[in-house]
């Protein structure tokens, strides 16, 4: 017998965070997410309100990865779609395949094929693709559609799904205000299939931005809204290098404490450089960077301290400007 799955994730005790092992997803490799207290809280809010939940915060605070935590913690497929540029909203809700249909009609009176039988053969059901909303909505009529779909991970249908949709804010505004009443009213209609709705559990849509365009009010309405934000420098700073030394241990095996602590104040020099101005600060995904390459290329605490000397440059000046600063 299956297990139920959680209805809510656990909520670490107050200054706590409990770390999350997060499988390998595509590309992306097997990681550990640190969850604390508000980021749950948040999750467990958009659960019981039925909202999606947009995450704001400066690229690599974790927002990705939270998406991923909260699927494992609440035993539910996880599904990815990175927005960009070229993303209109039909993306997200399904698309028409018209060149293969054109084809088929094409090959169709090549042969000779006509009537009805010809007919049912380029009815737009047969090229209709799921987008990620439809996989998260209706997993099992998505599947039936067009089952060689590898969009979402083989799961349970029953215990729901978790759809993160990456970087909203590269999108044109047309597009979060296209999601409206999918996400408020929890469904939106096919060509040539009828109504989709969200199923029970209902699914959880995060979405993240990092601030590059202004999403339009009447989308920020529908959602939950929670800020990831790094500790504030220089007041908070023996807290930003400790936040960043526990994402180091958590994430880089064999890491040594000075190494940690260098790579660390490395950082906390570049955000803290008046000549940075205008550019985005390196942040915790650039100390992962630090930290991983060093631990990997040399072997004793002495080479690795030595080594990071050496790279800093790569991990936090990446901008022309900053090139001899």
């Amino acid at each position: 017998m299956t297990p139920t799955a959680p209805t809510y994730i656990p909520v670490p005790a107050l200054d706590a965070v409990e770390q999350v092992p997060l499988p390998a997803y595509g590309a992306q490799p097997k990681s550990t997410h640190l969850l604390d207290r508000a980021c749950a809280q948040a999750i467990n809010a958009a659960l019981a309100t039925e909202r999606p939940l947009l995450l704001r915060g400066e690229p690599g605070t974790g927002k990705s990865q939270l998406a991923r935590a909260a699927a494992v913690l609440l035993s539910r497929s996880f599904l990815l779609h990175a927005v960009d540029a070229r993303t209109e909203t039909r993306d997200l809700l399904y698309t028409v395949d018209a060149v293969s249909r054109l084809a088929k009609a094409q090959l169709l009176g090549a042969m000779g094929k006509q009537g009805q039988e010809a007919l049912e053969a380029i009815d737009l059901k047969h090229f209709v693709r799921p987008g990620p909303l439809w996989w998260a909505y209706e997993p099992a009529s998505a599947r039936k559609c067009h089952p060689n779909n590898d969009l979402i991970e083989e799961a349970d249908d029953t215990a729901g799904v978790v759809l993160l949709i990456d970087e909203i804010d590269k999108a044109d505004p047309s597009v979060p205000n296209g999601l409206l009443d999918a996400f408020g009213n929890g469904c939106f209609h096919v060509e040539g299939s009828g109504t989709i709705k969200a199923g029970s559990p209902r699914p959880l849509v995060i979405l993240t931005t990092n601030e590059e365009r202004v999403l339009p009010d009447a989308f920020v309405r529908r959602c939950l809204v929670h800020h990831i934000d790094l500790p504030e420098l220089p007041k908070q700073q023996a807290q930003f290098v400790a936040l960043l030394a526990a994402r180091g241990r958590a994430n880089v095996e064999d890491c040594d404490d000075a190494v940690l602590a260098k790579a660390a104040q490395m950082i906390v020099r570049a955000r803290m450089d008046p000549k940075r101005q205008g550019h985005c600060p390196p942040g915790v995904a650039e100390y992962i960077d630090l930290v991983r390459a060093v631990t990997r290329i040399k072997n004793t605490p002495e080479e690795r301290l030595a080594l990071l000397d050496e790279i800093e440059g790569l991990a936090t000046r990446k901008h022309s400007t900053e090139r001899f600063g």
